[in-house]
């Protein structure tokens, strides 16, 4: 086994523990790994963080659900629009990019390029909400179904382009317009992470040749380190725990950033 796969499979429990203490994260560390130490296309990086993100989000569904930190009818408010919106954009839309969006000079702006920028820029906006949202918890109002299903279909969409399961978007939604505490919030969130996540996969499976073994093994290393973070989650101030998934987002869209321009 070669180094840089010894190192994979280490942040792969690390993901999983990401993902099980916030509630999302994981694909945010899976597609920069898999691309910038791992070595896979973009495309293809997304694909498989889907898979890893989505498997490994129902054993943190399960553990959450003992815990009574999942609201299974808002959950599922959102699972309809999004997991529409997933599919079409991973089926069609992804495979549809130009390999070159446009150039200037020596300069070329590739669909890897404009993929992980947009990741970025993505992630940037959920970072920013979340840190400065104050006592959201208590304020944030419930809206009306409708708006949950535009705003289901534009992060499906959204989460379909970066291949993500959502969770650094979704979080944010149910604690800021659904009115959820963050802890119930992030349990929820896998639920949605769960379905999108293996419906846009299955997107993939017809467009690409998945490395199976490969996948499975990162796949079940994450699902250990989920069970592992929904254990340490209950040792997290929910206030804390908000601010804390705000700042690492933000710490790991400046890395994108900085990887693709720099």
């Amino acid at each position: 086994m070669e180094t840089v796969e010894i190192i994979g499979y280490i942040a792969a429990l690390l993901i999983g523990i990401i993902l099980g203490l916030l509630g999302g994260g994981g694909s945010i560390l899976t597609v920069p790994l898999l691309v910038y130490i791992m070595g896979y296309n973009p495309v293809v990086a997304t694909a498989y963080s889907l898979f890893v993100v989505g498997t490994s989000s129902i054993a943190g569904v399960a553990q959450k659900l003992r815990m009574g930190l999942v609201d299974l009818k808002t959950g599922f408010s959102f699972v309809f629009p999004s997991f529409i919106a997933v599919y079409l954009s991973r089926r069609y839309l992804v495979p549809a990019l130009p390999e070159t969006f446009f150039k200037i000079g020596d300069f070329e702006f590739t669909q890897s390029m404009g993929l992980m920028l947009f990741f970025a820029f993505v992630m940037l906006y959920s970072a920013f909400a979340m840190i400065r949202s104050k006592n959201s918890e208590e304020s944030a109002t419930k809206i009306p179904y409708y708006q949950i299903f535009i705003q289901g279909i534009a992060i499906g969409f959204i989460t379909g382009m970066i291949g993500a399961g959502g969770g650094f978007l979704y979080v944010p939604a149910l604690v800021l317009w659904s009115g959820l505490p963050m802890k119930k919030a992030v349990g929820t969130s896998l639920v949605i992470i769960a379905v999108n996540s293996l419906i846009g996969f299955s997107g993939d499976v017809q467009n690409l040749d998945i490395e199976w073994v490969f996948l499975l093994i990162f796949s079940l290393l994450t699902l250990i380190g989920v069970l592992i973070g929904g254990k340490l989650s209950k040792y997290v101030p929910n206030k804390k725990l908000k601010r804390s998934f705000g700042y690492f987002i933000l710490i790991m869209s400046f890395y994108i950033i900085y990887k693709e321009l720099l």
